[in-house]
């Protein structure tokens, strides 16, 4: 599939999800802002396309899929605005601009976290959503993404990696605390978009496989940046990993090891969608991308 392609998308999604955060005249309308900020800002936008396009491949709507798509980034988000607290990883930068935190204040960005996190399940749990998904559908990706978002996937890989600072891990438990950090969403992604179009077992299965595989190659892509990028490209500090004396695949395996890693890794993910034929050309496109990606 053509880059057109996922640049719609992409614009699908980024103008759905300013519907969903119109600007009001309200008493609450600074919180409004801070989310609409790091909402809107400027996001790869991996786990809803991921949504959009599982869906499409197993013979659903994407417009079906489009407000769980939406709900996705809400949550992810909210997870990097939580963050960028000073309370977490204190990061004064994100996505090339000032943290949310650093603009509307510490307080004010929690809350606008928190209001994301719960609006992604009134996006999905909508009178909307319910319609085009039917209820069984909509409830059982929503289910999805509440475990993904929890404290046995994203909280519970955050917290894992809070508690490794400072200290020795071994790769088994760093693993562990990426499939939770950063790989939940990822998979539950294309759990949800799988789900929304009715997909079987087989088609389950190989989505999933995919998905696990790029979200840890993402992972080890991230630490691998964080040695050899460059802080105006990533839009972020480089480097700090090891400021904050963090156990990484780069430290625990090497520089050369970890990118063969990722390479290892991707290549399972586009032998995962070989049941899928052509209509899956897209989704090996973006696995080797996000491989080859600087920032």
């Amino acid at each position: 599939m053509p880059d057109r392609s996922e640049k719609n998308m992409m614009e699908m999604v980024n103008a759905k999800l300013a519907e969903y955060l119109p600007e009001e005249d309200i008493p609450q309308a600074d919180v409004i802002t801070a989310m609409r900020y790091s909402l809107l800002g400027d996001g790869k936008r991996i786990r809803p396309v991921l949504v959009l396009e599982f869906c499409r491949i197993c013979g659903g709507d994407e417009q079906t899929a489009l407000p769980f798509a939406c709900a996705v980034e809400m949550i992810h988000t909210y997870s990097l605005i939580h963050d960028d607290l000073p309370c977490m990883d204190d990061d004064d930068m994100r996505r090339g601009r000032p943290s949310n935190h650093k603009v509307f204040g510490e307080d004010t960005a929690l809350l606008a976290g928190d209001a994301l996190l719960t609006m992604a399940f009134e996006t999905m749990l909508s009178e909307e959503s319910v319609r085009l998904a039917g209820a069984q559908r909509a409830s059982k990706a929503a289910g999805y993404l509440a475990r993904a978002a929890g404290a046995h996937g994203m909280v519970g890989g955050q917290v894992i990696d809070l508690m490794s600072e400072g200290r020795s891990i071994s790769l088994e438990t760093l693993k562990k605390m990426d499939e939770g950090k950063t790989g939940a969403l990822i998979l539950a992604s294309a759990q949800m978009g799988c789900v929304l179009a009715g997909a079987d077992d087989r088609r389950m299965a190989a989505a999933e496989n995919y998905a696990r595989a790029i979200g840890l190659a993402f992972q080890i892509v991230d630490d691998i940046l964080d040695v050899t990028g460059d802080a105006q490209t990533l839009g972020k500090p480089v480097g700090s990993d090891s400021g904050n004396n963090k156990c990484t695949y780069v430290s625990l395996m090497g520089l050369e090891n970890a990118e063969k890693a990722a390479e290892e890794l991707t290549a399972a993910a586009v032998e995962a969608l070989s049941g899928f034929g052509g209509e899956a050309g897209y989704l090996i496109e973006l696995a080797k991308k996000l491989a080859a990606r600087k920032k």
